[in-house]
């Protein structure tokens, strides 16, 4: 399987300016790239990747292009090349197309080495070589595992990353034991078929008064001045803040989950259509899309098991009797209270036990809920 270790480089003021001016030209050869092909369509002429990728070795050699690595070139040809060809596939499919645009200096925040090796490598007291720029210093936290193929250097709210792509080996006949259904939401971030409740941490919500301070900020600064770029700056590392805070809680929710259970199931919900309800800031807070991706990957990759059911009245139907309620339950209704069997327990964990017999294959009277049917009886306690 493909992942991406990601890792911070410590630059100095002179290999900063380095890496920003290698930015710079991937950009402007991007541009450059793009305008090419504008102007040849207006002729009637259709170019591809390998037509522009053969005028590399001219430019260079005339001075125009000062991206120190070649590969480095191919590769932004062929981002320029995907694009196209998306932009085409999306015409063909009747969706909103969405010309290619141009990238100004604050929508292109990456260039790649494709080849390993080519232009960088990581020497033996762990710093970080590039071509052009020279040995950096990166805060390795956790080893790198499998076959390195490309490097990726990105700029994010000022900070400079480096997101190593290898292809690592799955596990496979690791013994797992135990099943758990999860039923994500918002009062509680996801509730358990065991019973127990994920606390939702809201990170937008918490954070969203220094926001609202930063964008302010911006909006009072002088269009094009020095001064907006620092409020824009600081707007950025909010923003960055509220991701990190996300994704932390995320990646340690998925990992105990994953670490605790061999089958995990969950709603196929239509959360990009919920993203543009009522809800909608709620809802991308939550980023449940983001949750459900790194569970699938981690299960994946302890050889494990994320199911996805059909989400139709897991939230109405009794889990212990399979009786749909007379008067169906508003979003304010928390409480699941069954007039048929008399079981009365909190709406989400019935709706995550419903998720995971559906998950199993299991009717209602083929299990038990006494504690925690088809589950490990070590519970996990998120505090």
């Amino acid at each position: 399987m493909r992942k991406t270790f990601k890792y911070r480089l410590y630059t100095s003021s002179i290999q900063e300016i380095s890496l920003d001016n290698q930015l710079g030209e991937a950009r402007h050869l991007y541009n450059a790239a793009l305008q090419e092909r504008r102007d040849a369509w207006k002729h009637g002429v259709s170019l591809n990747y390998y037509d522009q990728a053969n005028q590399l070795k001219d430019i260079r050699g005339a001075g125009n292009l000062t991206l120190a690595n070649f590969s480095s070139c191919q590769d932004v040809l062929r981002r320029v090349d995907k694009t196209y060809q998306s932009f085409f596939r999306r015409v063909k499919a009747g969706q909103k197309a969405g010309y290619p645009r141009f990238k100004g200096r604050d929508r292109f925040g990456s260039y790649t080495f494709p080849v390993w090796k080519d232009g960088c490598h990581i020497t033996e007291d762990h710093r970080l070589k590039v071509q052009g720029v020279g040995l950096i210093k990166i805060k390795m936290h956790r080893p790198i595992t499998g076959n390195i193929k490309t490097l990726s250097l990105k700029r994010e709210s000022g900070k400079w990353y480096a997101c190593f792509s290898v292809m690592a080996d799955i596990p496979v006949d690791i013994p797992h034991s135990g099943a758990i259904g999860i039923d994500i939401g918002l009062i509680s971030f996801a509730a358990l078929s065991n019973g127990n409740t994920v606390p939702n941490p809201k990170p937008l919500k918490v954070g969203l008064r220094k926001l609202r301070v930063c964008q302010r900020q911006v909006a009072r600064r002088k269009k094009g001045g020095a001064n907006r770029r620092k409020a824009v700056r600081l707007l950025q590392k909010q923003h960055s803040r509220i991701r990190n805070q996300r994704s932390d809680f995320q990646h340690k929710l998925s990992r105990q989950m994953v670490g605790a259970y061999g089958l995990i199931a969950v709603e196929a919900l239509n959360i990009k259509g919920l993203s543009r309800g009522m809800l909608a800031r709620s809802v991308n807070d939550a980023s449940w899309g983001s949750f459900l991706a790194k569970l699938a990957y981690k299960a994946e990759e302890a050889g494990g098991q994320l199911v996805s059911v059909n989400p139709n009245n897991t939230s109405q139907m009794c889990s212990q009797c399979g009786c749909l309620p007379n008067v169906p339950k508003t979003l304010a209704d928390r409480i699941h209270s069954c007039s048929y069997c008399g079981l009365v327990i909190d709406r989400d964990v019935n709706a995550a036990r419903n998720i995971l017999n559906r998950a199993l294959g299991l009717s209602v009277w083929d299990v038990t809920w006494g504690v925690a049917p088809c589950v490990s009886q070590e519970a996990i306690c998120f505090s």
